[in-house]
């Protein structure tokens, strides 16, 4: 008898394990999206801006500032080609990303944005961005990744630095299982 009770609260351990992990792998994040579009805090960045291009504002500069990370085991290569730009409010600017696959198999990523100051993300707009789709890098490839953008010229006054950071995320597993059920 007692080895049936081990047994099933094995068992019941094991499925709340499991459970704990499918909510915070699929039920999280998008918790989270929803929780920081409805607040306006987290920095989370817009998709493709689409309107139609503001005013350039030449009396005022803006440091923009670039950071790059990798998630956990992203065994790749990932920096900002360009640490830091000063803008004019409106006025577009290209900058560049360096990311290298080391490894020996092909992998898929995806990039993150995030700005600080939270309440200056919703005035950073990225016209083109690799972060708008996933990178797919062969074994011991390299690519340049390129980000159109410009700061809004209603951005405050009082902020005069925006920090625009990137996580890449290893996404290979999930695209691999996406292809074989038919996705993608």
């Amino acid at each position: 008898m007692a080895e049936a009770s081990i047994g099933k609260i094995t068992g019941l351990l094991s499925l709340a394990v499991v459970a704990m992990f499918g909510f915070a792998i699929f039920v999280m994040p998008p918790l989270y999206d929803v929780f920081c579009e409805l607040t306006g805090i987290g920095g989370k960045t817009e998709g493709p801006y689409q309107e139609a291009q503001p005013l350039v504002d030449d009396a005022r500069e803006v440091r923009v500032q670039f950071v790059a990370t990798n998630n956990g085991s992203m065994p790749w290569q990932f920096k900002p080609m360009t640490y830091e730009v000063k803008v004019n409010p409106g006025q577009p600017t290209e900058v560049e990303f360096y990311a290298k696959n080391p490894t020996r198999r092909d992998m898929v990523a995806q990039a993150v944005p995030n700005v600080t100051p939270t309440n200056a993300a919703a005035f950073l707009n990225k016209t083109e961005c690799f972060c708008f789709n996933r990178q797919e890098l062969k074994a011991g490839e390299e690519a340049k990744l390129g980000l159109v953008f410009f700061v809004d010229p209603e951005l405050p006054r009082s902020v005069n630095t925006l920090t625009l950071s990137y996580t890449l995320f290893d996404i290979t597993e999930q695209e691999q299982k996406a292809v074989a059920m038919g996705g993608n």
